[in-house]
């Protein structure tokens, strides 16, 4: 496969996985879907995290081996802050991303417990008059 496509598609994915992860929740069609993919977001962070540091991101681990192939160097751990620093131009404080993606990952997944777990008057088998 051409490498450049490649790249491509692993952006698409990416974005796709940010989105759903971020805002999967909102319909209560994918609301279990998106707790399930908390769930393998946050594995990937810490689980093997641990053995490949926090926030380690298999997606990001494959997209960066194929961006080395294609001659990129220095990228930086993250791919949020790889594609802000693309559209703003600018080299965008490393720490200043990590905390802002945790922090709106943790609220999408702790919003997505509730929606999934706590928000009874949502459950269809609840009778209204």
């Amino acid at each position: 496969m051409n490498l450049k496509l490649l790249d491509f598609l692993l952006t698409v994915c990416h974005l796709l996985i940010i989105g759903f992860n971020l805002f999967g929740w909102i319909s209560p069609k994918t609301r279990k879907l998106h707790f399930i993919f908390v769930l393998i977001t946050a594995a990937c962070w810490l689980g093997l995290g641990y053995w490949y540091g926090i926030g380690y991101c298999p997606v990001t681990d494959w997209q960066w081996q194929v961006k080395e192939h294609l001659g990129e160097q220095n990228l930086p751990n993250s791919f949020i802050k790889y594609e802000l620093d693309k559209i703003s131009g600018t080299d965008i404080n490393a720490v200043f991303i990590d905390i802002i993606t945790a922090v709106c990952f943790f609220l999408a997944a702790a919003v997505s417990v509730y929606v999934n777990f706590f928000d009874f008057k949502r459950k269809p088998f609840v009778n209204q008059p």
